[in-house]
């Protein structure tokens, strides 16, 4: 990683030397053109005003042109014919109608251009005006082409590329370290995130980090835990079937224990069947949460009818009495698991209340909420954040007495998310206790 981020610093430090070079040079000729084209316009203006190449004194013209600072003069007449050269013969030159700087000085009274030679390696700077009797004075000046000047110039950019890439390694190889320097402390110590020297624009990086580490660790504790509690949870009712079919087996129940032997089987099996089929149904939901559920209207008073119908038998072996309220709501759901949200609420509205009981069920439309409340035992301050976890029980004793698994409310709790909906819980020791549930 390191090496890749310290790479790239010294790719991009390269890449703006050199453009910043070339962008630099080009700025620098364009500065130059300009300045030579406004010392030879400046040049030109003086000439006309001198009135020197307006007759036809050759002499004087030359005299005059000698003093310059080493500027061919040209003088043009109207019909493009050469009439005076400082530095070549009259007599073999074309005629100059068609050159742009002539051209333009005649159509718009001034004109320049440049012409570079490959061979000398040099470019010819030229300007030219109007005069008042229809001819043309042009003033040229040879100078150094661009190539030529950046030739010149390319032993002291190349020390200045070579020193500033030295440069920049350093100061790449410095941001590299202070860059990664947070990283690796964190991957050196996740568990004291909190501990870590870093600066502000990563801290929601590290935050991240921070609760994504905690939640798998939360994980992995659940797992442990989970992994355990059903390890236990097995193995209790195994051991009970272990042990009273080994005394069938071996003859040591007398007659008149068999039957109730097979009882205790039979309640240990049937408790291992419900454990399996809750732990079953726990990875179902596990594995629906990227899945897409099946959704359709589902009318929640109509399955809280069919629920305290098939609760009906077991809460009256208690004298635990349904009492249910509402109006017909219909929401956006899938049907088993709302049966299964409203069967579970009411099943443990029964294992943890008092005989002589009662549960009240009501369906708000108006709300949006189904609460199931009971008149039983309650829970305390410190079990309510924990009665949804997997195998807790309010009351060991009272649950394992009554086939409670310790999985019904987790199992809830998951059908409840999956809907996008939420649980209110009201609860007071030895009051009873309300759970709402909120489309």
């Amino acid at each position: 990683m390191k090496k890749k981020i310290n790479a790239r610093f010294m790719i991009i430090a390269v890449l703006s030397i050199i453009l910043t070079t070339i962008l630099t040079t080009i700025v620098y000729y364009q500065v130059f053109k300009k300045e030579v084209f406004e010392d030879l316009e400046e040049f030109c203006y003086v000439l006309e005003e001198t009135g020197t190449f307006e007759s036809e004194d050759s002499k004087r013209m030359q005299q005059y042109a000698e003093s310059t600072q080493n500027l061919r003069i040209t003088v043009v007449d109207a019909d493009g014919q050469v009439i005076y050269d400082t530095n070549t013969d009259i007599n073999t030159l074309d005629n100059h109608r068609d050159r742009p700087e002539i051209a333009d000085a005649f159509d718009s009274g001034k004109g320049q251009s440049i012409r570079t030679s490959s061979t000398i390696n040099s470019s010819n700077y030229y300007y030219a005006i109007r005069l008042s009797d229809g001819r043309v004075l042009r003033v040229a000046k040879e100078t150094s082409s661009i190539v030529n000047i950046f030739t010149q110039v390319l032993p002291v950019i190349m020390l200045i590329i070579i020193v500033l890439s030295i440069l920049s390694f350093y100061v790449s190889h410095y941001l590299t370290r202070s860059l990664v320097k947070p990283i690796e402390q964190m991957a050196s110590n996740l568990d004291h995130l909190e501990y870590v020297d870093t600066y502000k624009e990563l801290e929601p990086f590290i935050n991240l980090i921070r609760e994504q580490h905690e939640d798998i660790l939360n994980a992995a504790r659940m797992r442990q835990e989970f992994t355990a509690n059903v390890s236990h949870e097995l193995k209790t009712p195994l051991t009970s079937i272990s042990g009273y079919s080994e005394l069938i087996e071996n003859g040591m129940a007398g007659e008149e224990n068999v039957a109730r032997f097979a009882g205790e089987i039979r309640q240990s099996a049937g408790r291992l069947i419900s454990l399996i089929n809750d732990i079953i149904e726990l990875a179902e939901l596990d594995g629906n949460k990227d899945n897409k559920i099946v959704f359709e209207d589902v009318n929640l008073y109509e399955i809280a009818v069919t629920t305290i119908h098939m609760l009906s038998p077991v809460a009256e072996k208690r004298n635990i009495h349904f009492r249910l309220s509402g109006d017909e709501y219909v929401v956006k759901g899938n049907k088993d698991m709302l049966e299964e949200v409203t069967y579970n609420l009411c099943d443990n509205a029964i294992r943890y209340n008092n005989d002589g009981g009662n549960i009240w069920i009501e369906i708000d439309a108006k709300n949006h909420t189904m609460s199931v409340r009971d008149d039983g035992i309650g829970i305390s301050e410190e079990n309510k954040a924990r009665v949804f976890e997997r195998f807790f029980r309010v009351d060991k004793s009272r649950s394992k007495k009554t086939g409670g698994t310790g999985l019904g409310l987790a199992i809830v709790k998951h059908i409840v998310e999956l809907h996008d909906a939420r649980i209110i819980l009201e609860s007071e020791e030895g009051e009873g206790t309300c759970i709402t549930v909120v489309f």
